[in-house]
């Protein structure tokens, strides 16, 4: 009897110990993952604003420059704005300025100084239910970090599991567009969040007002093979991570 609660207690102690690396292995994959995430504000004239998400695409440590990858529809109508960056854990406020934009992608470049950031390393192909991460600002608010799969690849037939992914099953809000999609296991740069599909419904207290909700599964990205195709075609090679 003794040696057997003696078995059963270590074998308690050898799954806490297993289960303490693993969390322990995801906090710091989490913690590395936010230095190349940022959050981003648009102000206009009027008072308008908008928010968006985005992650550390290259970086001069010598001159403590980022440049940083999002939406560009988070930019559109192009007109005089002002662009405010923020880095998670951080209160500090960092004025951006435009300095790419795709005109075929929904991809954008913020160019900033300031920022104590790591660019983001690319990952192009993924696996259907692959492990993934989401970190984004939705509504503009604090980062979260969200787990989910890859629901969809690109391509055609069913035999095809493998690609380059273009959605993902977590439900994203406003804020999130630009956000970072991370291979679970690694840490690189799957894609980032373009949008996501809604469905209307109505409630009798607010007829006129019916709610837009996200359909789980069919969260829309820019793939990372897409985003390095357009650094390629628009002779932004010095953007490719290293």
């Amino acid at each position: 009897m003794k040696r057997a609660i003696a078995l059963a207690t270590l074998a308690l102690a050898a799954g806490g110990c297993v289960t303490t690396s693993i969390a322990t292995e995801r906090g710091e994959l989490i913690r590395q993952v936010l230095k190349s995430t940022v959050q981003l504000r648009s102000e206009r004239d009027g008072g308008a604003r908008r928010a968006a998400s985005g992650v550390i695409l290259a970086t001069d440590p010598g001159r403590r420059r980022a440049w940083i990858l999002t939406t560009r529809h988070f930019l559109d109508p192009p007109h005089a704005q002002k662009v405010l960056l923020r880095i998670p854990g951080s209160e500090r406020i960092v004025v951006g300025t435009v300095a790419f934009v795709s005109p075929d992608l929904d991809v954008a470049i913020v160019e900033a100084d300031g920022l104590d950031v790591r660019p983001i390393r690319m990952k192009t192909v993924a696996h259907l239910a692959d492990d993934i991460l989401v970190i984004a600002f939705p509504w503009g608010q604090r980062f979260t970090v969200v787990k989910g799969v890859v629901s969809q690849v690109a391509g055609a037939g069913e035999a095809l599991i493998a690609g380059a992914p273009r959605m993902i099953d977590v439900s994203v809000s406003y804020g999130s567009s630009g956000g970072g999609v991370f291979d679970a296991r690694s840490g690189e740069l799957l894609g980032i969040v373009e949008g996501y599909r809604t469905v209307k419904v109505a409630i009798p207290e607010m007829k006129d007002r019916p709610l837009a909700l996200p359909v789980a599964g069919e969260t829309t990205l820019i793939p990372a093979a897409a985003i390095r195709r357009f650094l390629e075609d628009s002779g932004l090679t010095d953007f490719l991570p290293k």
